[in-house]
């Protein structure tokens, strides 16, 4: 009986582990979709892709191929080892997200939440008043813009590289996560912060 069930959970563990490998060969089978406004460059393994927004560069990794087909890039892998497979899911999603940012840009919203709390744009620089004793300063990277509404409490991020504009948004919310107790500090503007309830008073 127990053979049995450690047999039946190893098939379980290779069908889970197929399927996602499967899923990743699917992923990166899927052709990417081009318009008449995106021009793309291939020469080896570098990528570049131009759009009304802009230009991104890559360098797809050495065991992943990708051919520009009528309107469509269709990316493809070298061999069928288990690290191929799973670069090749990755890169069909990198370029995507490429050609997405040179069109239609990426965005992220950061909310302030807290009396006092405040920032404000001036030039390349965010200064945001976060409850210190003196103003946090952050210079934003190129290929980044960043604007603040009139009351101050909402940064709004724009950029063609997506992971850049993640990467920035993480770092400027790393300056003051949300509280746990009253969620004062910086969050994402979709972003559902749980807060813990307060110590009760003594009777």
């Amino acid at each position: 009986m127990t053979g049995h069930v450690v047999e039946t959970a190893l098939v379980v563990k290779s069908c889970v582990t197929f399927g996602r490998l499967k899923n990743m060969s699917r992923i990166g089978k899927k052709p990417i979709d081009l318009s008449s406004a995106i021009t793309v460059n291939l020469q080896g393994q570098s990528i570049s892709v131009k759009g009304p927004k802009g230009n991104l560069n890559w360098m797809c990794p050495a065991d992943i191929q990708v051919a520009h087909k009528e309107n469509t890039l269709v990316v493809t892998r070298g061999d069928d080892t288990k690290q191929t497979r799973a670069l090749h899911g990755l890169s069909r999603s990198l370029i995507n997200n490429m050609v997405i940012g040179v069109v239609d840009g990426y965005r992220k919203e950061l909310k302030i939440v807290g009396v006092g709390y405040r920032a404000e744009a001036k030039g390349a620089k965010l200064i945001m008043s976060l409850g210190f004793s003196h103003p946090v300063e952050f210079l934003v990277p190129e290929g980044i813009t960043a604007q603040v509404d009139k009351k101050q409490t909402t940064i709004t991020l724009d950029g063609i590289d997506k992971q850049l504009v993640g990467q920035v948004a993480a770092d400027i919310r790393a300056f003051r996560p949300p509280d746990a107790y009253k969620g004062k500090g910086i969050r994402y503007a979709d972003e559902v912060v749980s807060l813990k309830a307060g110590k009760a008073g003594k009777k």
